[in-house]
């Protein structure tokens, strides 16, 4: 892929994004962030997340 054809890419893009209207895009933004794992999981993977809601079912008790 040479220069032309990346900078082409790149504009048919952003034209795509913006002529997206308003609401739509923020409900797609939306998605993702609902969609992505809590912050806890993506970092560190599953162990630390069962020892926070293990904790966290000891406090209620």
């Amino acid at each position: 892929m040479n220069s032309n054809e990346y900078v082409k890419f790149i504009t048919q893009t952003f034209v795509k994004y913006i002529e997206q209207p308003k609401d739509e895009r923020k409900k797609h933004r939306q998605v993702k962030k609902d969609d992505k794992a809590p912050a806890l999981y993506r970092w560190f993977g599953v162990l630390p997340y069962i020892f926070y809601y293990g904790f966290k079912r000891r406090e209620k008790k």
